[in-house]
């Protein structure tokens, strides 16, 4: 109970002083970190392969599910996909230091809104590996800390693509604590982050309904939270159909584990006809188990 107590006050402390550091960063050193980072993937996919080979096999003897296996899973394609999106959150435009709603008061004082870092965020989430780096990319483009926490299983992917935040840090000159994970997959450590309100500002759950509800009743910071997914597709009347078609066949079935898969499609009443018959065609070839309104089930 100690050592971990010791553990994540090390690492708050680290990540405070850090942050603080964070704030005053350019666009450039923290855009120029994110390209580091993904170049180090890029240069280090055999390392983060065979680490998550490690993972995967002891998923196996541990008797984890297909479902789960495959969340668990990286690839060279999955690595080009966080490779990508790393050059993406670059390419973005920095938040920090934007105003809107700048008004005049009747006293001649001009009043605004001001992007500004919250500080040190807690990323606690489950077994996908790519949030390691999505989670630091984020937290690093708007200037926060964070201290991240994956699941247990996937603690050599983590640990392999973690090793890149830190060079890539390093290498574009910003504090390497900018971005820490924690690297013991004891619970008590997830039970003592939650409860450091000295050193972190938000909580943020990334996992199922359990996780998200723990973290809730235990935390003394705040959590920024969702209990349910239920993610919907709308297609409009004025919709491409053809687009509209392969959008939602991919929303449901390019994964089917992930978090952010669909799980309701909606469709205006008046492309029903012209989109409904051959989507769900393509649905039930694909093995999708479908469930419809009274209407639907009339097609």
């Amino acid at each position: 109970m100690g050592s971990i107590t010791d553990l994540i006050t090390t690492l708050g402390k680290n990540a405070r002083t850090a942050a603080k550091t964070l704030r005053g960063a350019t666009t450039q050193a923290k855009n120029n970190a994110l390209i580091n980072i993904a170049n180090q993937i890029d240069s280090n996919r055999v390392a983060i392969l065979a680490a998550n080979a490690q993972d995967l096999s002891h998923g196996k003897d541990n008797g984890l599910d297909e479902a789960l296996l495959d969340r668990l899973m990286l690839d060279d394609a999955r690595l080009d996909g966080i490779i990508e999106s790393l050059n993406q959150i670059a390419s973005l435009p920095d938040p920090i230091g934007e105003i809107t709603d700048l008004k005049f008061r009747p006293s001649g004082i001009q009043v605004g809104k001001m992007r500004v870092p919250l500080g040190v965020m807690g990323i606690i989430y489950e077994s996908r590996p790519n949030v390691t780096i999505d989670a630091a990319a984020l937290c690093l483009k708007s200037g926060n800390g964070a201290i991240l926490r994956g699941g247990s299983e996937a603690i050599h992917s983590n640990l392999a693509l973690y090793a890149c935040v830190k060079d890539g840090l390093i290498d574009a000159g910003l504090d390497e604590y900018c971005v820490q994970l924690i690297d013991t997959t004891d619970r008590e450590a997830v039970t003592e982050l939650v409860k450091a309100s000295d050193y972190i500002d938000a909580i943020i759950p990334r996992g199922g309904k359990g996780l998200v509800e723990a973290i809730s009743e235990s935390a003394k910071v705040p959590v920024i939270k969702h209990l349910h997914g239920v993610c919907h597709t709308y297609i409009d009347k004025d919709a491409d159909t053809q687009k509209a078609i392969k959008i939602a066949f991919n929303a449901k079935t390019r994964r089917y584990g992930v978090c952010n898969a669909m799980e309701t499609l909606l469709v205006h009443a008046s492309a029903v006809s012209r989109v409904l018959p051959e989507l769900i065609a393509e649905y039930i070839a694909k093995g999708v188990e479908l469930r419809g309104c009274e209407q639907t089930r009339q097609l």
